[in-house]
Order: structure tokens, then sequence, then C-alpha cells
């Protein structure tokens, strides 16, 4: 019988993006709005996000050939996808064009009317939808044209099948952004809404921060995904890349 899943699978945030440092800039000053002038799809990486996304392909370039990522996807985000061209570029992988993939699925949270407002921006224009917020909590509230977590999730659901029809057996790294990170997890390890509020709650993950699952011929009759570590960030601390972890730009959001 074919394996359902992939042999590794590692999940990597994004590098340090210009979104980031306007967003704690702004937070700083207690201004309502983020001066981002791109649409959120099209925020660019920090110098310090391409110093990361460097870093990180050095550490896939030097594993084993046969321990290396074979199919890379990502989110259309131009901070993901930067980040997920600077590990190719670095690590030489994957080789076949077509084992680089683009998924809209894996895109960022998206926040609605609510897109470039701080807390102190949320709490001035929209205050229903804070009261929302902390009725429904984060994990259902879904602002007007924007995202809940259980949005994230049905969409996340539809791309781990495809992973698992198309790549079970491989080796593969998903390039997203902090929720989606968040949302895989609640979805492999099979947790409870609080159960990844709190692993929320304990910290960002941070930008580059490897997510890697492994293989496990004994977990359920088809065997399944174990979670091998978590926000690790030893690949930048080696290569002397500043760790950093702000949320995006919609942190109040999320």
């Amino acid at each position: 019988m074919q394996q359902r899943w992939p042999e590794r699978l590692w999940i990597v945030r994004h590098g340090e993006s210009a979104g980031n440092v306007a967003r704690d800039a702004a937070q700083a000053a207690r201004l309502p709005r983020i001066a981002i002038t791109e649409r959120d799809v099209d925020v660019p990486l920090s110098r310090l996000g391409e110093r990361q996304s460097d870093a990180l392909g050095r550490w896939f370039a030097a594993m084993r050939p046969e321990d290396r990522p074979e199919v890379m996807l990502t989110s259309p985000y131009l901070r993901a996808r930067s980040t997920a061209e600077r590990i190719h570029a670095g690590g030489g992988l994957p080789l076949d064009p077509a084992d680089f993939v683009v998924d809209e699925r894996l895109r960022e949270k998206e926040f609605g009317v609510l897109d470039r407002l701080t807390r102190y921006g949320i709490a001035e224009e929209f205050p229903e939808q804070a009261e929302f917020r902390r009725i429904l909590g984060k994990f259902y509230h879904r602002p007007p044209g924007g995202e809940s977590w259980c949005d994230v999730i049905l969409r996340l659901r539809s791309a781990l099948d495809t992973i698992s029809l198309h790549h079970g057996g491989r080796r593969v790294l998903i390039v997203g952004h902090q929720v989606v990170v968040l949302c895989l997890r609640y979805l492999l390890e099979n947790l409870t809404e609080p159960e990844i509020l709190a692993i929320d709650a304990a910290g960002d993950v941070a930008n580059c921060a490897v997510t890697e699952y492994r293989f496990d011929p004994d977990a359920g009759p088809r065997g399944g995904l174990a979670l091998h570590s978590y926000n690790f960030v030893a690949p930048l601390e080696e290569a002397g890349a500043p760790v950093t972890a702000e949320p995006d730009v919609s942190v109040a959001a999320r």
C-alpha cells in the first residue's frame, strides 16, 4: 500500500517582512494604522528577512542529498514566495521546476476590514468587532470580508489532502505564515481549540523558524506524522542572522 503521508514535512514561516517592521513601529507609537502602501499579498521581505531566508537555505543545503526536501510548496504572498525562492537558491532544491509549487491555500489569514489596523485602530474604528472577538474568541471570530482561524483550517485540510495524494513518501517543505503554521499543527496533531490557542499564547512563531514532522509507521492503521521539532531557530543562530518573531500586519485580528 502506498504511503499516504510525506516521509518528512517541514513547515517554515516566511522571513521578517517590511510589514512586521512597520507594524512594530505603529504599535510602539500607538498609531491606529500601519504605514504599508502595498497590498498584503505584495509586502516584501526586509533586508533582515532576506538574510534569514538565505541562512535557512544554507542549512538545508548542508543536509545530505537524501535528506533534503524534494518538494517545495509556498504561499503566493511575496514575503513567503521570496523566502521560498531564497531557500531554493541557497540549497539547490528542488531540482525539478514542477516540484516548486505556489499554492493559494497556504496564503495568510485574510483580515478584511481590519487589515492594516493596530489594536488601537480596531478599538477606534470597529469597537463592535473588538467586542465580537472577545465574545467569540480568536478561533471563531471572522471580521467582515476576512477569515476566522476555522476558515484557514478548512482550506488547509484541502491542501493536506493534495499533499497526501501527490507527495506521499516524499520530503516536503511548506513556506507560509504564522497562522498557517499553527493551523497545520492543529490538523496534523488533532488538537483542540484550547490546545492550539495555548501554543499560540506561549509565543509567536519566529520568522524562518522550522517546524518538522516525520513519518511514524505506528501512528494509526496507515501511519501518520509525528512532531519532531517546533519553532526551531538554530539554523538562524548558527548563521548569525537575528531571530525575529513579530506577528504579521493585523496582529490584533489574530
